[in-house]
């Protein structure tokens, strides 16, 4: 008698990840990560919205702030922003910095502690377990961040911009926390060889604050500072998300998009080499 063909599983029970591709079974990993962290952060509702606290703080100065070098200058424009737009620009990219998780610190103290060695039998990639628990985390922050300062600058400086263009800022937003996130583990990794990173961490941050454009838009820079600033990584992950917020364009997403995979392969490369030079120097050091 010719023995039946296998029948798959049904949907939804434990062994249908066994007749999906190996590629499948990756991403569902990561999915389930992510929906993790994603479910565990906003179990905590009362964290999430004292941590939005900061953005109000911030956008409050902000508002005054710039208000007076509005008034200072005389003119409803400045560098072809008005200050609604201003202002808006700014709840995004402080959305975007505040709600980063700090996966530098996370990674060079797995590698101080030795857990680094436990990490890496499981049966998932140390970086994009990293990078999946950032993502759960860091998406309930900025929900929590852009209601929070977006509710002041609304009351303050009239509604946000054509919410047509929001899906776009979504896509580029995504990309440029992708970004961020390949070069602060570069950041962590270097653990691997100085095992205390929060110099390097500090460091980062500030050039991120000046050259990625969170303190003063990169359109009021001088025009050859503007010019090298807007080419650097750090203007991918903060500038162009939050001035295509301010003014959606089409043009603009794809010239933004297409400088951020370029950057995202070059940074994700260079992560991925540093792990695996780590692991390697980890092995033959004995751990």
């Amino acid at each position: 008698m010719t023995p039946a063909a296998p029948v798959p599983p049904a949907p939804g029970t434990g062994g249908a990840l066994a007749w999906r591709s190996p590629a499948a079974r990756s991403a569902a990993k990561y999915r389930a990560i992510f929906a993790t962290q994603l479910a565990q952060t906003a179990a905590y509702p009362a964290d999430v919205a004292a941590r939005s606290l900061s953005i109000v703080v911030f956008m409050w100065v902000f508002i005054h702030l710039w208000r007076a070098t509005y008034e200072a200058a005389g003119q409803s424009q400045v560098a072809g922003l008005t200050l609604a737009q201003t202002l808006w620009y700014l709840v995004l990219a402080e959305t975007i910095v505040l709600s980063k998780p700090r996966p530098a610190a996370a990674i060079a103290e797995a590698v101080k502690d030795g857990s680094i060695a436990y990490q890496l039998n499981k049966p998932y990639s140390f970086l994009l377990y990293h990078f999946s628990v950032g993502l759960g985390d860091s998406l309930v922050r900025m929900v929590g961040n852009l209601v929070a300062g977006g509710a002041l600058v609304w009351w303050v400086a009239g509604p946000p911009p054509d919410p047509r263009g929001w899906p776009l800022v979504l896509v580029a937003m995504t990309l440029a926390w992708a970004i961020d996130f390949g070069m602060v583990a570069l950041i962590g990794l270097l653990g691997f060889v100085t095992e205390e990173v929060a110099a390097f961490e500090w460091i980062y941050s500030k050039v991120l604050f000046l050259f990625g454009g969170l303190l003063i838009p990169l359109d009021f820079f001088p025009d050859g500072l503007r010019t090298v600033a807007e080419r650097l990584p750090f203007a991918y992950t903060l500038y162009g998300p939050a001035r295509l917020f301010v003014t959606p364009d089409v043009d603009r997403f794809a010239h933004l998009v297409t400088g951020q995979l370029l950057w995202l392969a070059l940074v994700g490369g260079l992560a991925a080499a540093a792990y695996r030079a780590g692991v390697r120097r980890l092995t033959i050091n004995g751990g």
